[in-house]
């Protein structure tokens, strides 16, 4: 009998493991794997990881020789991401998400040369760049940063931190390979804010990427939508049909112990039929800024989101810079 995983993928939603952990993605053999700051550092306390550790700190001792210790730092942490998403791409038969740096989420230019210093360390590791998407905050100047590796570069990209139509309908038309709009941090601030539950029907953050999901289908974008940043199995399979969803290990692992059936929710025919306005906001900055800053939960989940990634990426070039000097 099918378990509950396997009745999502059937209904069209390709499966990523939200996991720096190898093992746990080799476990739900998802199609691609997402990787942030925070499950990097998670997945670097880990005895098993230590060799990863000690190949970045020994790559940047080679190749930062003479630098300062901060530059040395930067680099061993940019070949850490890298030598993490080389062993993923061992496991999946698809794409895995590297995240640059939240501290460049302001910055175009600077995440536009980081995204480049990536794919350069995966394509010396034989990696070609069509199974890599840089993963950029959902920033104005990273919605640009975007524009800019798609067009130019070719590099595909996946926004993140994603918690309004504004930032999305901008992602589209930035020509984002992907976007990762945010469920879970959405229903915890309005929980917070309201003092109350909410019914499977009602999550806010279920009904916001419903409606980027039908705002692409309706207007023929091809950037593809992928839930993330789930609480419950109730979230996920209320997306049903979604083009993709990335999940975290103990929900995959609470989808795989049950067989309850998951129907498709969501269905690109069914979007092309509804009334949805068409909007831009790409050549209008002052128009993106004011629109985004109308919906408060997006502006604080934002920041909040920004500053949890820089901090734990703090913590983790703490870890490889001691590593550096001993």
């Amino acid at each position: 009998m099918l378990n509950s995983l396997d009745r999502l993928k059937a209904s069209g939603t390709v499966v990523v493991c939200d996991s720096g952990d190898f093992a746990t993605i080799d476990k739900y053999k998802p199609q691609d794997a997402t990787t942030n700051p925070s499950l990097i550092l998670a997945a670097s306390k880990k005895a098993e990881y230590a060799k990863l550790l000690d190949q970045a700190t020994a790559y940047a001792k080679e190749n930062a020789k003479g630098r300062s210790i901060d530059e040395q730092v930067d680099t061993a942490l940019n070949c850490l991401l890298v030598e993490f998403g080389k062993e993923i791409l061992k496991i999946v038969p698809g794409k895995v998400s590297t995240e640059i740096d939240a501290r460049f989420s302001f910055d175009t230019k600077a995440s536009v040369e980081k995204a480049l210093h990536i794919i350069d360390l995966y394509e010396l590791q034989g990696i070609s760049k069509d199974r890599i998407l840089i993963k950029i905050a959902s920033t104005w100047e990273g919605i640009k940063a975007v524009e800019i590796l798609q067009r130019d570069y070719g590099i595909n990209c996946n926004l993140t931190l994603m918690f309004s139509l504004t930032q999305a309908i901008a992602a589209a038309e930035a020509g984002a390979f992907l976007i990762s709009p945010f469920v879970g941090r959405i229903l915890d601030w309005y929980k917070a804010a309201a003092e109350k539950e909410y019914k499977k029907g009602e999550d806010p953050g279920v009904k916001s990427v419903q409606h980027i999901f039908n705002y692409y289908k309706k207007h023929g974008y091809k950037t593809v939508v992928m839930g993330a940043s789930f609480r419950n199995i109730g979230e996920i399979t209320e997306l049903a049909g979604c083009d993709y969803l990335t999940i975290s290990p103990d929900l995959l692992e609470e989808l795989v112990n049950i067989t309850a059936d998951v129907p498709q929710k969501l269905n690109a025919k069914d979007a092309i039929n509804l009334k949805i306005e068409m909007r831009s906001f790409i050549n209008d900055e002052s128009l993106f800024r004011f629109e985004f800053n109308e919906d408060q939960m997006a502006v604080e989940k934002l920041r909040e989101g920004i500053s949890k990634f820089a901090a734990d990426a703090i913590i983790l070039k703490g870890s490889l810079k001691e590593k550096i000097k001993a």
